[in-house]
């Protein structure tokens, strides 16, 4: 791709920029969370940013792009300043965000998301303009996703896709990525990898968010770490930095790999799923899907996102009807069991997307923390007094390392950091009573010491004797950790093996070459 993607928001791609952020620092209440961060970026350069959650990643992109004001600090757009007053003067500036969590209206289909994007524009295009300059950022970019299905149908993978579509579409020169391959597979990250570079080449500035050094090595031209807040490695070219300069940068030291599963002696069949499919809207999305799960054992979904990852996981959960097969956990046929039901038997869930589907940001860290309890009458039957909710939370926040907890438990969820939102979760579902875990993408978004801890919490979990499914597109978290390995692929379980097979094999499957 060499040639320009053109876009609504901008005729042509517009003059050279270079970013500058000078000094920028952002207290919230008595917690400073940057101090005087300095961070420059060039025109058709990326720059990988690195850092743990919690480090200040995220704020200093949210004043970038309008969001927060920094406490002092200033930003140059091509050597002026220039005042971010709000999201919309950052879209004026040619400033886009990807977030982690998307902004997509989920009812919409993906078209109609662009659409209201495109309305934002202080000169608002035709739409057959708008449709044709979709069809071409489509074809350039190679972001290919069905756009005329409601975006709540599609796989968290597709949701990104159309999300950077929509910032391409509003003219952004400035791309910020936040932790763009979390949801993808190898394959798919390797293609947005690609699409990185060719944006760059064409003179988009690009700020990199991620936690994987080789993604780092792979797009980046310059590389910077913030830790706690402040910026300990910056501006480095990345070819003079190794794995362990910024692995030691980011964790302060302690180099932080991938948990390996050692080998297991797992036990009976907990779960068996046969003949499960599972329709919406007259879609089939699962198709005589047949799939065991031991005690004692992690056995790993891989799959290309959107083939029915989900809708398998919420079938088996109870959230979604089965149009045929059966369900059954330890002999007990759980076809017509309630959600209510099944978490009763000891099902457990940790969602893909933890804010939507997981947690109640504006909720207690302690009402959280005790929502399976309650319902299972581990804290009492009938009302339960606040004093025993603070309790259980606080003795799950000290097992569980939950960071960020000042204000104890009456702290929201919402102001904790993406690895420690995931150990509320952790905490809540992996408990002594828990029979099968499903995990769905439990590491997306995490930096490496996080991912670290969620594997080890379900390897010890399994260890226990609970049954665990792992769904992941990252195939270095599956081969790491699963006793067996599945891949399903358009909806059918393409294929079961013991151990860890080969990865080009298992990636073959998952994209349905094989």
């Amino acid at each position: 791709m060499t040639d320009t993607v053109k876009t609504v928001g901008r005729a042509e791609a517009g003059p050279i920029l270079a970013l500058r952020i000078g000094g920028a620092s952002k207290s919230f209440s008595d917690h400073k969370v940057l101090d005087a961060v300095d961070f420059d970026l060039a025109a058709g350069e990326v720059h990988a940013l690195l850092g743990e959650n919690g480090a200040g990643k995220s704020t200093l992109m949210n004043i970038l792009s309008g969001i927060y004001t920094a406490d002092a600090g200033r930003i140059e757009i091509d050597g002026a300043p220039v005042s971010v007053s709000g999201p919309a003067a950052a879209v004026a500036l040619g400033i886009g965000m990807v977030h982690q969590h998307f902004k997509l209206v989920q009812p919409f289909t993906g078209r109609e998301n662009l659409h209201l994007a495109a309305s934002g524009l202080p000169v608002v295009p035709p739409r057959a303009t708008v449709d044709a300059q979709i069809s071409e950022l489509v074809i350039r970019s190679g972001l290919d996703v069905a756009l005329d299905v409601p975006v709540a149908r599609l796989s968290v993978a597709e949701q990104q896709r159309i999300e950077i579509l929509k910032t391409l579409l509003l003219g952004a020169r400035i791309l910020v990525l936040d932790e763009p391959t979390a949801v993808l597979t190898d394959a798919e990250a390797d293609g947005l990898l690609s699409l990185v570079r060719d944006l760059a080449a064409q003179g988009h500035a690009i700020i990199f968010i991620t936690h994987k050094l080789r993604e780092v090595i792979s797009a980046g031209d310059r590389v910077s770490v913030l830790r706690r807040g402040r910026m300990v490695l910056a501006n480095r070219a990345v070819e003079d930095v190794t794995r362990d300069d910024l692995s030691s940068a980011m964790i302060g030291g302690q180099d932080v790999a991938v948990t390996k599963r050692a080998g297991a002696r797992s036990g009976a069949d907990l779960l068996s799923v046969s003949g499960a499919t599972v329709m919406d809207g007259g879609a089939t999305f699962v198709s005589g899907a047949n799939l065991t799960v031991r005690a004692g054992e992690i056995h790993g979904l891989a799959g290309v996102g959107g083939n029915g990852q989900r809708e398998l996981a919420e079938a088996v959960l109870g959230m979604r009807p089965l149009a045929d097969g059966r369900v059954v956990l330890e002999g007990h046929d759980l076809k017509a069991a309630s959600v209510a039901a099944r978490r009763g038997v000891g099902m457990r869930y940790i969602p893909a997307d933890r804010s939507a589907d997981a947690l109640a940001s504006n909720v207690t860290l302690a009402d959280n923390l005790a929502a399976t309890a309650v319902r299972t009458g581990a804290l009492g039957r009938g009302l339960v007094w606040p004093g025993r909710i603070r309790a259980h939370a606080g003795s799950l926040i000290e097992a569980f390392g939950i960071a960020g907890a000042s204000g104890g438990a009456r702290r929201p969820v919402r102001l904790l950091s993406g690895g420690n939102a995931q150990k509320v979760i952790l905490a809540r579902e992996i408990d002594g009573d828990a029979r099968l875990i499903i995990a769905h993408s439990p590491t997306r978004g995490l930096d490496v010491a996080a991912c670290a801890y969620v594997h080890d919490r379900l390897i010890e979990a399994a260890s226990r004797g609970a049954g665990v499914l792992l769904i992941s597109e990252d195939l270095e978290e599956i081969l790491a950790l699963s006793d067996r390995i599945s891949v399903i692929s358009r909806g059918r379980i393409a294929s079961t093996a013991d151990g860890r097979p080969d990865r080009a094999q298992i990636g073959d499957l998952m994209l349905g070459h094989a």
